[in-house]
């Protein structure tokens, strides 16, 4: 009895790791690759799957979602002799199982060594500054190359990307002198356009207020002329009103006499010939003014010949 169960008990571990033979899930994006006794008979795609145990055999399972793939730097000598290291990164998919596995040995090798040979072949036809500025007509044309390269392995290139171009370090110090010469030019020229443009806006406030002055002055000049104007003709207006006699006008002029004289640098001053008219005119006032005053003493009584001559005479 005791054969018979070691039997039964191999049986049934044998039929156990058939069924876990025979049953093979696949996950989602993903794809599995059967050989029957070496050679290739069918893909397996995602979800539950069953095979023949020790027969069919799996031989490659493949992720079918986007891979990324970054490379190392890769020295490229471009047009003008210069040695620059390019950083690239691929984005690659699988959409064929069965080429991936069959018609290359190792597709991530061959589509590094693929991207060596494209980018020295792109690179080599620019100079460096076209190199540092074309960033995206170098990933155009390595993907295009790429991308029709690798269809026949079953391989979608979606996108290429430079993730680093590092030129010489002697060039890197050549290209920092110069952006740092072309900044502080185009500090200076801002500089003296903020210096232009204050100069300007200065001058051009001057001018405003220059102009704004002169029109106060104006306007203040013709309000005081006009003010002296009504002055003046409110003065004649009032004298003609008042019917002045010669008496009033002479009494005037030898008012204006000590005002004409004033001042240290007065050495010399022309008297008007009116005044000389004006001086007759009081003079008589003054003598006709006397002579009532005689008048007047002698109704009075007689006043001494010799007080008379005491008294001071009039100038």
């Amino acid at each position: 009895m005791e054969p018979v169960i070691i039997v039964l008990i191999i049986l049934v571990v044998l039929v156990f790791i058939a069924l876990i033979k025979t049953i093979q899930v696949i996950p989602q994006a993903s794809a599995a690759i059967v050989e029957r006794f070496g050679r290739y008979t069918r893909t397996l795609n995602a979800g539950l799957n069953i095979v023949v145990p020790f027969i069919d055999t799996i031989r490659n399972r493949i992720d079918l979602r986007e891979q990324v793939v970054p490379f190392p730097p890769q020295p490229v000598i471009t047009q003008d002799n210069l040695v620059v290291n390019i950083d690239t990164v691929i984005y690659y998919q699988v959409t064929d199982a069965r080429a991936a596995t069959y018609e290359v040995a190792s597709y991530i090798q061959a589509i590094e060594q693929l991207t060596v040979t494209t980018l020295r072949n792109i690179i080599g036809g620019m100079d460096l500054e076209r190199t540092l500025t074309s960033r995206e007509e170098i990933n155009a044309a390595l993907r295009g190359v790429l991308d029709e390269a690798t269809g026949k392995w079953g391989i979608r290139v979606n996108r290429v990307e430079l993730k680093a171009i590092e030129p010489p370090t002697s060039i890197q110090d050549s290209m920092e002198k110069q952006m740092r010469a072309d900044r502080d030019k185009r500090a200076a020229i801002l500089q003296a356009e903020g210096v232009r443009q204050s100069e300007i806006l200065r001058a051009e406030g001057e001018k405003q207020s220059q102009i704004l002055r002169a029109e106060g002055e104006a306007k203040a000049a013709a309000l005081r002329a006009e003010g002296e104007a009504q002055a003046v003709r409110t003065v004649f207006e009032a004298i003609h009103a008042g019917d002045p006699d010669q008496k009033l006008l002479s009494y005037q002029y030898l008012q204006m006499l000590p005002k004409i004289a004033e001042g240290d640098a007065n050495k010399l001053w022309i008297v008007p010939s009116e005044i000389g008219d004006a001086l007759k005119g009081l003079s008589g006032a003054v003598g006709n003014f006397g002579s009532s005053l005689g008048g007047n003493g002698a109704s009075g009584g007689t006043v001494p010949a010799q007080e008379r001559r005491e008294k001071p005479s009039i100038d």
